[in-house]
């Protein structure tokens, strides 16, 4: 008889990524992203975590919540592959798992209580707002970290890094902007660089306008030329 197991989240994640389009395709390519971790009781006890301070980062095991429960997929179309080939889904970290279980080596900034809640302050992230946690364990440089291993069809990070450029309009509204969001500027250029226009787009397709939305701002921008122009950036004022 197959073991039956029942998980409960120790936390959840309050993330800059308030929607899936944007997010890093992994943790550690946009060091400005970040996120609070958020802790429940009865895991929120002061003793569970002493002594984490003193590791710089951390294990986030997570569930990829964002994908309707039961939708796994043998073989999936990884963003790397262009998105034109298919692979085995346990060749990759796709979200369309049997377990849609999750995890990133996150950069750990610190520990605080507030309000009564003990929050892990993270970046480097690349989890989705309200992300449910399962644990957190921490990364140990001499054992997580293996010079020679090899990655097979990742085995070197992404090379975009696209130059953003700015509008007038929203270069102005960055300005009053970052009175209220401190490092806005810092975190959408280094998500726009990465390109995060899906892997079937036309990567050869100017003019074509993209939107996305990090915290409770919407943004909308376009590539030109191989160049990321940002044309508006707006607060949702539904939130």
């Amino acid at each position: 008889m197959e073991p039956d197991f029942t998980y409960h989240p120790i936390g959840v994640i309050r993330s800059c990524f308030t929607e899936k389009f944007g997010i890093p395709r992994q943790p550690g390519l946009v060091t400005a992203a970040r996120a609070m971790l958020e802790v429940f009781s009865p895991y929120d006890h002061d003793e569970a975590f002493r002594d984490l301070d003193e590791f710089s980062h951390l294990w986030v095991l997570f569930v990829f919540h964002g994908i309707p429960a039961g939708k796994w997929r043998p073989t999936v179309r990884p963003p790397r592959l262009g998105g034109n080939r298919r692979t085995g889904v346990f060749a990759t970290r796709s979200g369309f798992r049997p377990n849609p279980i999750g995890m990133s080596a996150v950069s750990l900034e610190g520990i605080r209580r507030q309000n009564g809640k003990l929050l892990l302050e993270l970046s480097g992230i690349d989890l989705l707002d309200q992300t449910p946690v399962l644990d957190i364990k921490p990364y140990l440089p001499y054992a997580d970290a293996i010079p020679r291993a090899c990655g097979g069809f990742a085995d070197r990070p992404p090379k975009n890094d696209l130059p953003v450029a700015w509008c007038p309009t929203a270069k102005k509204a960055l300005t009053e902007l970052e009175k209220t969001h401190p490092g806005f500027e810092e975190l959408l250029e280094q998500v726009l660089g990465a390109d995060p226009r899906p892997a079937y787009v036309d990567q050869h397709t100017d003019r074509e306008e993209f939107g996305l939305r990090l915290y409770n701002v919407n943004v909308r921008w376009r590539i030109d030329d191989r160049e990321i122009i940002v044309q508006a950036i707006e607060i949702d004022t539904k939130d």
